[in-house]
């Protein structure tokens, strides 16, 4: 096996952290040389995985790794140290534009067949099929997740506030969820007695059966199934829809087509002809004809309607504007543009759509530009009411204070694929009525659904060796911190019933005493952790896969303003680390200034904190003092940089991005110098020190200059951008440059 003990493997991503990181690294290296480390770049972007999803079909110069799959190898070794940034979790829109670019740059790739009918296309969707939505965590995060706010953040935030929404007691915006035929009213969970080889079968109306999947499963293992109904689901969004028609509110559709990536789509798309009715009556033959995939959004009717003529094109666009006569106001994505809540299913992602409008005074964007009270529409009822109860602590209590609340770090279950709810092969949509089971290898049906035509079914596995590791982390977290620690656990459902067992049972392997550690229901551990907040305590959340995910998102806004400067860590059951970057979310927008105004916004804060942890967890782990005393300094760097506000500046002509990496690199070089532990590392790198400090104005104001045109590059693409452009982009001060040249040749 390599040795990875003093690798730092860093990964390639998309859109502005990808661009970010092109600016950072040289200046990182600079460092990280000094102390014997070697950073090596992986490419885990879209782009790259869909090339390397079809090597076998490329000639060998357009070959490339699959990053993937090596660092998934690669958690399987006690020294891995793996720092992840933000990566597009890919819609089918956003797959098909990727391919679209990737081909039109000499790529011999295939179309995504939304429709495959030969055995050829079947095998090319389900090569993009690993692409699409959250493909990256099952394989990376092999360890349960410790995400937290950093202490100088905090300091930071409290010191200079985000902005908050005023909040009304007369406040209509409310969640909304189903109360009947949804996952939650129809989940079965058991834990598996011992090892077995199971079925996922379906049963028609004859009796036939066709095995779906077969599972191999581990002794302790829970394995859940559930099915939602479709005439449940579209008769709920019809009445959501004609309650806030005649109540007066705008209509928000907040799912997770990403993560969830097969389940929620579908869930997205009934949205789509529940909402636009009229249209898909009058034009659902053409549209089949077409091709439009209502589970892609609005934005499917457009692309395939550009075919026809233009009379045609003409009727449609005024049918689609008809519909909105009849229907509550739509809250929109982009209003300038006409962009609205259900254009493609990636724009409203629900563990960011949620906390942003709830910060914003429960506001959401309407037609006409103007933020208004909304009904927010999250049809799966497991986790909706959290939000619901965050909307009415807020109407009661006023908005969060930034500079008094108090903190909930998270610790996730996750490992193992814990939880990978709707996103994997075991969701299924049956094409006519009958049942699905899961059956035993001696026949026994462990767990049985009644389905229809359409409806959602679908499983997910839980590892014991995860939950174990769960509970520990979170007995050491409470320990390390002095925290309560609450595990969000619903005793009324299948699933956690079976956790709670275990949980119970774990916790008796650790010393808990003088811990403050509990059980409760996910509306009684967030209406805890609120009190607690508002009063400037902290709580620990321990929580299940999906509710990490919404949880990491929730709290950090209402604190930090962004999740984007948590500290997230990933220790590996087998013993290396994982260090993630934060959310990107509005990376998208970052890339589109860029683009236009040469300004990059994009706050590389998370890479500047995960780089701290993996430097120290290396020094201790693989005995580099070097490597520790660069960690420290790192974080006095970062602490300066937050103090002088030097994070990069919405505005074109003040500091961005690259400006911000400048004085990260002269505050690390300036503490290391200063540092006695290390006197030859101080001595290394004052030098570097003294030039940046010497150089600063003018690098400043190369950076500032190259800002405020439109960058026309030569082969700049979004998803798979030439790096010599990026780096003519991304490094204009040859002055900087030059300094970083020599000290990395030193």
């Amino acid at each position: 096996m390599t040795d990875n003990s003093q690798t730092i493997y860093y990964t390639l991503t998309d859109e502005a952290p990808s661009l970010a990181t092109c600016s950072l690294l040289p200046i990182v290296r600079a460092f990280t040389t000094s102390a014997g480390i070697d950073i090596k770049i992986t490419d885990i972007s879209l782009a790259g995985r869909i090339l390397s999803a079809f090597n076998d079909r490329l000639p060998h110069e357009q070959q490339v790794q699959d990053g993937l799959a090596f660092l998934g190898e690669l958690t399987q070794d006690p020294c891995a140290n793996i720092i992840t940034l933000p990566n597009i979790s890919a819609s089918i829109p956003q797959l098909t534009s990727c391919i679209a670019e990737l081909k039109s740059q000499g790529y011999d790739l295939p179309d995504y067949p939304e429709d495959p009918q030969t055995d050829e296309e079947k095998d090319i969707q389900a090569r993009y099929s690993k692409v699409l939505g959250s493909a990256v965590n099952p394989v990376l995060r092999e360890g349960n997740s410790d995400r937290r706010a950093p202490a100088a953040v905090k300091s930071f935030v409290r010191k200079f506030p985000h902005s908050m929404g005023d909040w009304s007691k007369a406040s209509r915006t409310h969640a909304d969820y189903m109360r009947e035929g949804d996952f939650y009213s129809a989940e079965q969970s058991v834990t598996m007695e011992q090892a077995d080889d199971v079925r996922i079968e379906f049963v028609d109306a004859n009796g036939n059966v066709t095995v779906k999947k077969e599972l191999q499963m581990q002794e302790g293992e829970v394995l859940d199934s559930m099915r939602m109904s479709v005439a449940a689901l579209r008769e709920f969004l019809e009445a959501t829809m004609q309650d806030a028609k005649q109540s007066g509110v705008m209509w928000s559709l907040h799912v997770k087509a990403t993560m969830m990536k097969i389940s929620h789509p579908i869930v997205f798309g009934h949205a789509v002809t529940v909402f636009y009715k009229d249209l898909f009556e009058k034009h659902g033959a053409l549209f089949q004809q077409l091709g439009v995939n209502e589970n892609n959004g609005l934005s499917s009717v457009y692309e395939k309607i550009e075919s026809l003529p233009r009379s045609k094109r003409e009727e449609i666009m005024e049918d689609i504007h008809a519909c909105y006569e009849g229907r509550p106001e739509l809250a929109m994505v982009d209003s300038v543009k006409g962009i609205t809540n259900l254009h493609v299913p990636s724009d409203v992602i629900v563990d960011a759509s949620m906390p942003a409008m709830i910060r914003n005074g429960g506001k959401m964007w309407g037609p006409d530009g103007k933020a208004k009270d909304c009904k927010a529409v999250m049809p799966e009822s497991t986790y909706s009411s959290i939000y619901q109860e965050m909307i009415n602590f807020c109407k009661t209590n006023g908005a969060f204070d930034p500079t008094t609340m108090g903190t909930v770090p998270n610790v996730g279950l996750m490992a193992k694929k814990a939880e990978e709810y709707g996103s994997h092969d075991k969701t299924f949509e049956p094409d006519e009525d009958g049942v699905i089971r899961v059956v035993s290898s001696d026949g026994t049906v462990l767990m049985q659904h009644d389905v229809e035509k359409g409806d959602i079914w679908r499983a997910c596995q839980t590892k014991d060796e995860a939950v174990r590791d769960w509970v520990k982390l979170a007995v050491t977290r409470s320990r390390q911190s002095d925290t309560p620690a609450i595990f969000w656990l619903d005793r009324n459902r299948p699933h956690d019933i079976e956790l709670i067992k275990k949980v119970n049972v774990y916790l008796q392997d650790y010393d808990t005493e003088g811990l403050d550690i509990r059980i409760m229901t996910y509306d009684e551990a967030i209406r805890r952790s609120m009190e607690r907040m508002i009063r400037g305590r902290d709580t620990i959340s321990v929580t299940g896969n999906v509710l990490r995910d919404y949880l990491t998102d929730l709290f950090p806004i209402m604190e930090l303003g962004t999740s984007a400067k948590m500290l997230s860590i990933v220790p590996m059951l087998k013993g290396g680390g994982m260090y993630e970057t934060g959310a990107g979310g509005s990376a998208p927008k970052h890339v589109q200034q860029l683009q236009e105004e040469n300004h990059l916004r994009w706050d590389s804060l998370g890479e500047f904190l995960a780089l701290a942890v993996s430097l120290e967890d290396m020094g201790t782990k693989q005995d580099n003092p070097r490597a520790v005393v660069l960690a420290k300094t790192l974080d006095e760097a970062t602490g300066k940089l937050l103090e002088n506000n030097k994070s990069p500046s919405r505005k074109v002509g003040e500091l961005d991005n690259r400006g911000s990496h400048f004085y990260l690199g002269l505050y690390w070089a300036q503490a290391v110098a200063a540092q006695s532990d290390d006197p030859e590392l101080a001595a290394r790198l004052a030098p570097l020190a003294a030039a940046l400090a010497d150089n600063e104005e003018r690098i400043v104001g190369e950076l500032e200059a190259a800002q405020g045109e439109h960058i026309e590059e030569v082969g700049y693409g979004y998803y798979h951008a030439d790096r010599e452009a990026i780096k003519r982009i991304m490094r204009p001060s040859v002055t900087l440059n030059t300094v970083l040249e020599q000290a990395n040749a030193g």
